[in-house]
């Protein structure tokens, strides 16, 4: 037959007298998950606050990766329509890859997502990706939307 301990007071036992230190760490761990989880956590509203405050800044703003076709399409685009976009290159940035995930968080795309740009902001309001855009555009209220943020004046 075993007997088995429980603990009366944190890391000691009462059956064989020895040091139990399971708690104790589990309770280092935890602190210290805790931690990392808020310093994430903060890094990624410093982004999130960094995404809101470059789209804030010109009447369009694009996030794009130089590379990418759709992104090239999208600037092509609003080029075309005589609207002058400020383009963010991802691919260009240090901090790049953070401000993918912060995108990808406000797109509410999941975690397995492959691609999240482009990404346009009009008058500093989230319009979406390359399918919002053109839905925008076949359905006739993207040019409305680009008066609005002072991107077209015709």
């Amino acid at each position: 037959m075993h007997a088995f301990a429980f603990l009366s007071s944190p890391g000691v036992s009462k059956h064989y007298g020895c040091k139990e230190y399971r708690m104790h760490y589990q309770v280092e761990t935890t602190a210290a998950a805790w931690s990392y989880y808020m310093r994430v956590r903060s890094m990624e509203e410093d982004e999130m606050e960094r995404v809101a405050r470059l789209a804030s800044q010109s009447a369009v703003v694009i996030f794009s990766v130089s590379s990418c076709c759709m992104c090239h399409a999208m600037k092509r685009l609003f080029c075309g329509m005589g609207v002058n976009p400020t383009v963010h290159e991802l691919d260009q940035d240090p901090k790049g890859k953070d401000l993918e995930k912060a995108l990808t968080r406000l797109l509410g795309n999941g975690i397995n997502s492959t691609s999240v740009v482009p990404v346009v902001f009009i008058g500093g309001n989230l319009v979406g990706s390359m399918d919002r855009v053109l839905a925008f555009h076949i359905s006739g209220t993207l040019v409305p939307l680009l008066k609005q943020a002072g991107a077209l004046w015709l």
